[in-house]
């Protein structure tokens, strides 16, 4: 079947995310003159991933409210009892040196030029609207995206078939002409594929492995998940659209 259109995930796929935490982060404990508490800033950068991948969890679960899961991570990170606006207060300040960190990958541009003129594009995240609308908008690239789905505004969220096929239904399409593009092994890779996509994971370091203990896109996988090193390779993917079993094209 003929790939029509290719719906991205946005976090450490379109947007450094990774890096950008990273650096927002370390500026923001500066700032709060948190660091000394910890022995690197290593340190205290794993622990705010562990505690913010742990709350993510919950949130994906439905066991909490998106804004209630960033109360929670300023919290648990503190070890204090902070009311919602204090912890309100200390998330937006995180934000301000977060967002002065946003970066598109360097092969996000070339790729959504190349497939401008032949294939459609929409987003599917497990954030909220409000957040991936504003990063998508600062970081110049809200226009190439002909709708924007999210599981805070969804009721539902990735892995589940439901959030992958609500993306269809927005483009009008069935699932075995749309393509996926992720990251995350599970939630994006087997998700998709699982659902009826054409699956892509971007592994841009080479690391990422579906819980099976095989490497995404290997004939060994689930039907329908590629794994690439960089999004060069998706219109290379795309043509081909070699869902059943074929090498992947990493490396």
């Amino acid at each position: 079947m003929p790939i029509k259109a290719v719906v991205w995930d946005v976090d450490d796929t379109l947007f450094d995310y990774t890096s950008a935490d990273r650096a927002g982060m370390r500026a923001h404990l500066a700032a709060e003159g948190l660091l000394g508490g910890y022995v690197s800033v290593d340190e205290a950068l794993a622990r705010w991933r562990r505690i913010t991948d742990r709350q993510w969890a919950r949130y994906a679960a439905g066991k909490t409210s998106f804004e209630e899961q960033r109360r929670d991570r300023v919290r648990v990170f503190l070890g204090q009892t902070l009311t919602d606006d204090e912890a309100d207060a200390w998330f937006r300040r995180y934000l301000d040196h977060y967002e002065a960190a946003w970066a598109l990958f360097p092969d996000v541009l070339p790729v959504l030029d190349a497939l401008a003129a032949s294939h459609r594009h929409a987003v599917l995240s497990n954030s909220s609207l409000h957040v991936q609308e504003y990063k998508l908008r600062s970081l110049g690239v809200r226009d190439r995206f002909e709708a924007v789905l999210c599981a805070a505004e969804l009721g539902v969220s990735k892995p589940d078939a439901r959030a992958f096929r609500a993306a269809c239904d927005a483009l009008g399409l069935a699932p075995q002409h749309v393509a996926y593009v992720g990251d995350h092994p599970e939630i994006d890779g087997r998700g998709a594929a699982d659902a009826g996509l054409l699956s892509v994971l971007i592994d841009r370091l080479g690391v990422r492995v579906v819980t099976d203990g095989h490497p995404a896109g290997r004939p060994e996988g689930p039907a329908g998940l590629h794994r690439i090193a960089s999004l060069d390779k998706l219109p290379a993917v795309l043509r081909a659209d070699t869902r059943f079993g074929a090498p992947s094209t990493f490396g």
